[in-house]
């Protein structure tokens, strides 16, 4: 007989657990695989091992080399993922179930790693600007920061993505220096555990940056301080009890939710059975149904469609979801697995029995159920079903009751605007799809339907190309939404990071600002010296040196040379009656004419540390530049971003970011811009 591995928690740098406790079984076969461990966790150990160990290790890295690391470990996991998978059978899902949680969660690291290195500071104090005067004589000047709040975050986790939804949380929180707590649905636990495990032997985080605990969090939440952090992913109701916590209450702590929710996709009224629309629609219903067996916070719960359609609708869906063949995904053809567990399993039955009064079977996948597989009838097996409402305006159970597996009601309307007046009656969601072919619909109803969601998908044969589907969230957009959903934001790019950062007005002179900030502030004292600033090397360059150029006088000549060069003839450059009847009152310089003499004035030809100038940001042209007018740049080393990089020849590289000024003869200010430039390194 094979003997059940117990799983294990580590906490404190260690892992702890050999006595048995709860069962877990393979949704497969049913046999029991697993154990939970029966040894009580001391959650003050954990607390301050996170504290004292791993937010100094986090601290004494910056954004830049957190996501360096984060990158790091994606590669490391990558190349292990089959051992992952192997055990990620056990719990139902199917290859392209695991792939989405498995390479969707190790995706994820690797996207906020990316995200991280474009777009974060080599630094821990990110500067949220820009930054405003507060004075009438330049002296005093505010803006935001966002700097790591030195608390731990604590991340409760549902049963359906073991991997992925631990991972979407711990790469923005790991970014942000804040040590995580994970704590996995027990029933799936040893995939998460097995997972951990592949991240502790990597050595590539700091110790302590990950604990996972196995099992009930104890007295965990009740440890917490104001500067600690909680997210969770799993019912409303158990949201609605730890966001409840006295100590979490009484200490502010910020907690996260995204609950499961009553997710709908509309059918819109321009749309007829032999449109693309019409096939697009029923594929994303059933495979919002059948995908991970319909265990998904962002399924399809609720299929919103015209009366007039709903018996074309219905017997789609009947054609297709009959084709699915259900069973061990071990086996060749099997396209739907199992519920997550025995007890899930009848926990979708008691619901669908809920939904199922009042309402009609438009499908019944239990007639005749057979799953494929030596074992299947001890496993977690679940059909799908599909019910039809007539009267879901009158009917408050297919707006509240959800049944968490392959389980989808269709819902009739009578116009778009009733339709989304539906969709809001699921009292907030994850996600909504509009599948429409008529861009006026759609115009129509999507404020409607972001009201009530976190994301809304509008679906046609455009898009169709390229889309990621009705439920799956993407690390650069947000995932969350309002009222039953929770009210909370996950991913949604670098606001992520933001979420786990504490953000800070600060006032001051702009010079203090700029130093805090390492960002110069306009306004801020600079450092000027003989070497021009593009002669040094990446490491000598220092936030706030700066070069005040000579001057040019813009003549007529200018204009018409830069007319024939560029090619733009418009008028208030070259027609001096048509320029008088204008605001300027006469013939202007093209403002890219403006930007190129700045370069002229400012840049140093000869070859040099500056290797590229690969875009400008926050072009503005503030003032008409006229013909005898005469110009002048500053051009300061506004910020450095070191991202760990060297190039095919092995030599390293940053980048600058340069602040442009452009004035004329009155010291106006007439253009202004960002330039971004790559500068090679010494060493």
């Amino acid at each position: 007989m094979t003997q059940v591995t117990t799983l294990q928690s580590l906490i404190g740098g260690r892992w702890i657990g050999s006595q048995a406790s709860a069962e877990l079984r393979s949704a497969i076969s049913g046999q029991l695989i697993y154990h939970t461990h029966a040894e009580t966790i001391d959650f003050d150990e954990a607390i301050v091992y996170a504290r004292k160990t791993a937010v100094p290790a986090l601290m004494a890295m910056d954004f830049q080399t957190r996501a360096a690391s984060l990158k790091a470990l994606a590669v490391y996991l990558m190349e292990r993922k089959e051992a992952l998978y192997a055990i990620s059978h056990h719990t139902g899902a199917t290859r392209a179930d695991s792939w989405v949680d498995i390479e969707g969660g190790i995706g994820t690291l690797f996207a906020f790693a990316s995200m991280g290195s474009r777009e974060l500071p080599s630094s821990n104090v990110l500067h949220e600007g820009p930054a405003i005067a507060l004075g009438k004589r330049g002296g005093f000047a505010g803006t935001h920061i966002l700097v790591p709040r030195g608390g731990v975050a604590v991340h409760i986790n549902a049963f359906n993505f073991p991997i992925w939804g631990l991972l979407e949380k711990f790469a923005p929180s790991y970014l942000a220096a804040m040590p995580c707590i994970g704590k996995p649905a027990s029933a799936t636990s040893y995939l998460t555990e097995a997972l951990v495990r592949m991240m502790d032997e990597s050595k590539l985080l700091p110790p302590g940056a990950l604990q996972l605990v196995i099992g009930s969090t104890g007295d965990l939440l009740d440890r917490l301080r104001g500067d600690d952090v909680v997210t969770f992913t799993g019912s409303a109701d158990t949201a609605l009890k730890l966001r409840a916590n006295p100590n979490l209450l009484r200490n502010s702590v910020p907690f996260t939710a995204e609950a499961d929710s009553l997710n709908c996709a509309i059918l819109a009224p321009d749309v007829t059975p032999d449109d693309p629309e019409f096939d697009l629609f029923v594929r994303e219903v059933v495979r919002e149904m059948t995908g991970k067996a319909g265990q998904k916070c962002t399924a399809i719960r609720r299929v919103i469609v015209p009366a007039a359609l709903v018996d074309a609708v219905a017997e789609r869906l009947r054609e297709r979801l009959s084709k699915i063949v259900i069973g061990d995904p071990a086996i060749d053809g099997v396209r739907m697995g199992a519920l997550a567990s025995r007890d899930q399993q009848r926990d979708v039955a008691e619901r669908l029995a809920l939904l199922a009064a009042g309402n009609e079977v438009v499908y019944d996948g239990a007639a005749g159920f057979d799953p494929l597989g030596a074992q299947a009838a001890a496993g977690a097996f679940f059909a799908p079903a599909v019910l039809l409402c007539r009267d879901a305006m009158h009917n408050d159970a297919v707006h509240d009751v959800e049944a968490f597996g392959p389980v989808s009601t269709l819902m009739t309307y009578t116009d778009i605007d009733e339709a989304v007046q539906l969709a809001a009656r699921g009292k907030g969601s994850l996600v909504s799809t509009l599948c429409t072919k008529d861009p006026r619909i759609a115009a129509r109803a999507v404020p409607g339907l972001a009201a009530f969601h976190g994301r809304v998908l509008v679906l046609e044969r455009e898009a169709a190309v390229d889309s990621t589907g009705h439920g799956a969230p993407l690390p650069q957009l947000k995932h969350g939404g309002p009222g039953r959903a929770g009210g909370g934001e996950e991913l949604g790019g670098v606001r992520a990071v933001r979420h786990f950062l504490q953000r800070a007005a600060l006032q001051g002179s702009p010079t203090m600002i700029a130093a805090i900030t390492g960002e110069y502030v306009r306004g801020a004292a600079v450092q000027e010296s003989p070497i021009h600033p593009f002669r040094k090397y990446f490491e000598e360059l220092q936030m706030g040196d700066s070069l005040l150029t000579h001057r040019r006088t813009v003549s007529e000549a200018d204009i018409v040379n830069f007319g024939g060069v560029s090619g733009d003839y418009f008028y208030m450059h070259f027609d001096e009656i048509a320029a008088r009847d204008t605001q300027f009152g006469k013939r202007i310089a093209h403002g890219y004419f403006v930007l190129s003499a700045a370069a002229g004035l400012f840049v140093s030809p000869a070859p040099g540390p500056v290797l590229a100038n690969y875009g400008l940001d926050n072009l503005r042209f503030i003032a008409p530049v006229a013909i005898g007018d005469t110009i002048r740049a500053r051009l300061t080393c506004k910020r450095k971003v070191d991202r760990q990089r060297v190039d095919d020849k092995g030599v390293g590289q940053g980048v600058v970011a340069w602040d442009v000024q452009v004035t004329n003869q009155h010291e106006e200010l007439v253009a202004s811009y960002d330039i971004l430039t790559l500068v090679m390194k010494q060493h």
